[in-house]
């Protein structure tokens, strides 16, 4: 009971001296609360930028005939495209449209050229009398129609690929379409001549050469598929969206800056003279040292509760899809606990080791910022040069994170997120016994009248 008792008292102490140090909350819920809005907003609006949301195509037909039309179905037919064709109820003319695109309004702008269908049909025609005469056609074929597609000066190089890839399979589909189009015209004209010289040395029977009727309806089923989805089978068969990525990235960032009002709170300690006297009461190191501990965690768990709701209800408010969790409540919980577990032990380790303020401000925020840059909090792992990949695994920012996005993205469950989880605890046994040995060693030297 006694033991309890002083428990308590010291998770009452901590919470009290961390209320006073406004920086340190300051650290602890602004700061990762502004990163994961700020983050995730920019990574959103990037994602439309590279057409991962719907891109909206400003389109001027200047044919409106079949071909145009067709064009303009097939466009709104795609997943993710919005064709606007006209602004304020009237159709835009060239110079507009491209001043819109080039003040970044519109992503791009499709200009579909007079008179397309009549030059394609034209052009089709000829091809299939090239196609069935070995002498060709004759005559010179007309330079074939343009449609243009002029691009915002600042669209990434992806996105203008991928939309270049869909018109050019889009004009490839109606190419075909049209030069068997000409085709069916073309060969019943060519079947009979062919039949009625043929049947010239008869032609006294008075036997008329067949009609024929080649009309070349081909069916919509495609003959080949190409189907994508993920690598976990059709349950998850999604792209992970930019809260599921931020929001875990930047709450384990978070969580991890309760360093420093740690190590500040064993620094004052030592300067006012309270470690020791804690030391000289009976209360067992263990229990001091175990009601930090908890005093921060419960702090951690307010700033995960704060974050994980401006994930869920804030950030959809500005445009971006709700954090959704695809895996058990129970792994999410495991992760979150193991990795307060780290961010606690590894502050109590720094607290312990370093000497001054100056030490603990400057050593605790690079060490994180190098642990969580080489962990794919900043830049996802996969995206950075091998040997940068090789070292991530030692970031145990990796592997919370790593953890949450089994959990938020994978759909895993508790057996999933036990290597993450083990790892996070056994760093958490790590500093802890490296700050009791480091104590200890104070402790010793210090009963022998040595420097501490």
């Amino acid at each position: 009971m006694d033991n309890m008792l002083q428990l308590i008292a010291v998770i009452q102490k901590e919470l009290l001296l961390l209320v006073r140090d406004r920086a340190g909350l300051l650290v602890l819920f602004v700061m990762p609360a502004v990163l994961v809005v700020v983050i995730t907003l920019v990574q959103e609006n990037a994602l439309k930028a590279i057409g991962e949301s719907q891109t909206r195509i400003l389109l001027i037909d200047g044919d409106g005939q079949t071909l145009g039309r067709q064009i303009a179905d097939a466009l709104k037919d795609t997943h993710g495209v919005l064709v606007i064709e006209a602004l304020d109820g009237r159709t835009p003319d060239r110079q507009q449209a491209l001043g819109l695109v080039a003040r970044g309004a519109y992503p791009l702008c499709l200009i579909i050229p007079s008179g397309l269908t009549g030059a394609v049909q034209n052009r089709a025609r000829q091809s299939a009398l090239e196609s069935l005469s070995a002498e060709g056609a004759g005559g010179a074929m007309a330079p074939p129609p343009v449609i243009e597609v002029y691009f915002d000066p600042t669209v990434l190089g992806g996105f203008r690929s991928a939309v270049r890839h869909l018109l050019d399979l889009m004009t490839l589909r109606l190419e075909v379409n049209e030069k068997m189009a000409a085709l069916a015209r073309i060969l019943p004209e060519r079947i009979n001549r062919s039949i009625t010289a043929a049947l010239e040395p008869v032609a006294g029977l008075n036997v008329p050469p067949p009609q024929m009727d080649l009309q070349l309806k081909w069916s919509d089923l495609p003959l080949l598929r190409v189907e994508d989805g993920g690598a976990l089978g059709e349950m998850r068969a999604v792209l992970p969206t930019s809260v599921q990525q931020n929001v875990p990235a930047w709450c384990l960032f978070g969580i991890f800056f309760i360093v420093l009002p740690m190590a500040g709170a064993f620094i004052q300690e030592r300067i006012n003279g309270t470690h020791q006297r804690l030391l000289a009461m009976p209360v067992a190191y263990l229990t001091l040292a175990s009601g930090r501990i908890l005093a921060y965690m419960g702090i951690c768990l307010v700033q995960c509760t704060l974050i994980g709701c401006i994930g869920k209800w804030v950030l959809p408010l500005w445009g971006t899809p709700p954090l959704e969790m695809g895996g058990t409540p129970l792994a999410l919980l495991v992760m979150i606990a193991s990795a307060i577990l780290a961010a606690t032990g590894y502050g109590t380790l720094l607290g312990t080791v370093v000497d001054s303020y100056e030490q603990a401000s400057m050593f605790g925020p690079i060490s994180i910022v190098i642990a969580a840059a080489i962990g794919g909090i900043m830049v996802p792992v996969y995206a950075m040069p091998e040997f940068m990949q090789t070292i991530s695994v030692i970031s145990p920012l990796a592997w919370g994170l790593n953890g949450a996005l089994d959990v938020f993205v994978r759909g895993g469950n508790l057996v999933d997120v036990l290597p993450e989880a083990g790892a996070l605890s056994a760093f958490f046994a790590a500093c802890i016994c490296i700050a009791w040995l480091w104590q200890s060693r104070r402790r010793w030297r210090g009963n022998f009248g040595w420097p501490a």
